[in-house]
């Protein structure tokens, strides 16, 4: 049995070439040398047939895993696809797509293009791609979707159990970074920004010159749930609204040649125009650099809740044949000193899980005009409000897909036609709690994942049965505590809802319009926005 053992090597001489600088040379040397003995030995001696490639790649995920969940290893296709994910252009049918246990659904298809024109809808399985079946097709299945420009696609897919098949011709797809924009009244302009690539500036720019013709005077720029994307452009976003050589973001590291502050280097576009930014519990990495430097320098009101915490910064790094190593360099800094990252990766609590400052704990910083703000991971609003908020029964279930779900099944079991009516009732709510129940969600709580270890304990202590009945109590006393949840979380749960359902019908543009009259934290920017005095007071 004859094994490649050609890229352990050639890693090898890679990495000896770029860490002679490091203190821990020899000890780097070593440990080396013993993997790629062992990996050359155990692909000559093992009883069975081994491939090498796959040994590899879950070696490096095993030796990543144990750091921050953002430093990973992007093989060729990867590697391309961030390229894509920058570029905001990519050739394919249109689509967001999600890959899950060998199944391929439709998430969204984007209005106007092939997969919309085609007729797929959210929800949709795709089954097979010209005839290739995705639960036995190896590897990443939405790879098979993009190609060339009108080249011809075969589509089966499944539709609420029954099978449809279609054909579609690719083409260029624009991912805008600018997905929104409208005036609101007759002065407020309104941007939803919902990624940083290198289209954003551009974007934002173009839409913030359209809304000034219109009669704007007043901005809202909308943050809630970008991801983030490229630093540059964060800074660049930043800098339409602050003049030339401000700091922006420091990152600092250990590696001194990591240490940078990033300052505007343009003249502004409008340094005057009144200005509130929009963050939630998913706005993270680039979106918390415009929304923390334009609070510590006085230039925004920031409303919703605190942002995620992403605060780390990655890298790519070249390593052979077309991979890459995205690996955390730095961490981020707005321009009063505050640590953008929230969740402290080195440092786990007994279960393995990061550790999260305790709000007890958080360091004041001043603005540049002398407002206190706090530390502790993300950015907190200067009006924080409730329905910004993410709890935990939410994320559980937004991560169990079951909202997603949900609206699939009210999508073809309701008619609806006119986004400015639509209202997800009491009666739907309901619904919704007795789709849970019969399909079987599962939450399982902080709590309860400590109250099972515990058990295991006392089972390996022989005390199981002293303590199996109150175990059985407090299981009982948890489930009532989920279900309390799932109804004092209502509004959270409603509104997230109410945005699925609304990209059925309306796409992304009808859901946008919705919130215009209807989202909290719009109301409450319009509001603010209205009021100079107030608006002042808050950067005051």
């Amino acid at each position: 049995m004859k094994k490649n053992i050609l890229i352990p090597f050639l890693a090898l001489g890679i990495l000896l070439a770029t860490v002679s600088f490091k203190k821990d040379f020899f000890e780097i040397a070593k440990q080396i040398e013993i993997f790629t003995t062992l990996f050359k030995e155990l692909n000559m001696n093992y009883v069975d047939e081994t491939t090498p490639s796959d040994l590899m790649n879950k070696a490096i995920k095993g030796m990543l895993e144990d750091l921050d969940p953002y430093t990973v290893y992007w093989n060729e296709q990867e590697v391309e696809d961030a390229r894509i994910n920058n570029s905001g252009m990519y050739t394919g049918i249109g689509a967001t797509v999600r890959n899950k246990d060998n199944k391929m659904v439709i998430i969204e298809p984007f209005k106007g293009f092939p997969a919309d024109i085609a007729g797929l809808k959210a929800g949709d399985e795709i089954i097979t791609i010209n005839d290739i079946n995705i639960k036995e097709h190896e590897g990443d299945s939405s790879e098979l979707l993009k190609g060339m420009a009108d080249t011809k696609v075969n589509l089966t897919y499944l539709r609420q159990g029954k099978k449809e098949e279609t054909s579609l011709i690719r083409g260029a797809i624009d991912v805008h970074a600018v997905t929104f924009y409208q005036l609101i009244g007759d002065d407020i302009g309104y941007i939803v920004l919902s990624k940083f690539n290198k289209k954003t500036t551009k974007e934002t720019k173009a839409a913030l010159t359209d809304l000034k013709s219109q009669g704007a005077t007043k901005l809202i720029l909308d943050l809630r749930g970008n991801p983030g994307g490229l630093l540059t452009e964060a800074v660049n976003i930043v800098n339409l609204f602050v003049p030339k050589g401000e700091p922006i973001v420091t990152t600092k590291s250990a590696i001194k040649k990591y240490n940078k502050t990033y300052k505007t280097q343009k003249p502004a576009f409008d340094t005057e125009i009144p200005l509130v930014v929009l963050v939630n519990g998913r706005s993270a990495s680039a979106s918390e650099i415009v929304s923390g430097g334009l609070q510590d320098l006085d230039r925004a009101v920031v409303i919703g809740a605190r942002s995620f915490g992403k605060g780390l910064v990655q890298r790519p790094k070249k390593l052979t044949y077309g991979t890459q190593l995205k690996v955390t360099i730095s961490r981020y800094y707005t321009p009063s000193g505050r640590c953008i990252q929230a969740l402290d990766y080195w440092n786990r609590d007994e279960n393995g899980d990061p550790v999260r400052v305790d709000s007890k704990e958080y360091n004041s910083f001043q603005t540049k005009g002398g407002r206190t703000v706090y530390d502790g991971g993300g950015i907190m609003p200067d009006i924080e409000l409730e329905s910004g908020k993410f709890s935990p029964i939410t994320t559980a279930l937004l991560k169990d897909q079951a909202i997603f779900d949900y609206a699939t099944t009210y999508y073809y079991s309701n008619e609806l036609k006119d986004w400015k009516n639509f209202k997800f009732s009491e009666t739907d709510f309901q619904d919704f709690l007795s789709f849970l129940k019969n399909n079987d969600f599962e939450y399982k709580t902080e709590s309860e994942k400590l109250f099972s270890v515990a058990l295991r304990k006392a089972e390996s202590e022989y005390l199981e049965k002293e303590v199996s009945s109150s175990y059985q109590q407090l299981m009982t006393a948890v489930d009532k505590a989920k279900e309390k949840a799932l109804t004092e979380k209502k509004e959270e749960i409603k509104t997230l809802i109410s945005d699925e359902i609304l990209k059925r019908y309306f796409y992304r543009e009808g859901m946008h319009k919705y919130h215009l009259n209807h989202s909290p934290e719009i109301i409450e920017a319009v509001s603010v926005l209205k009021n100079e005095s107030r608006y002042q007071k808050i950067l005051k």
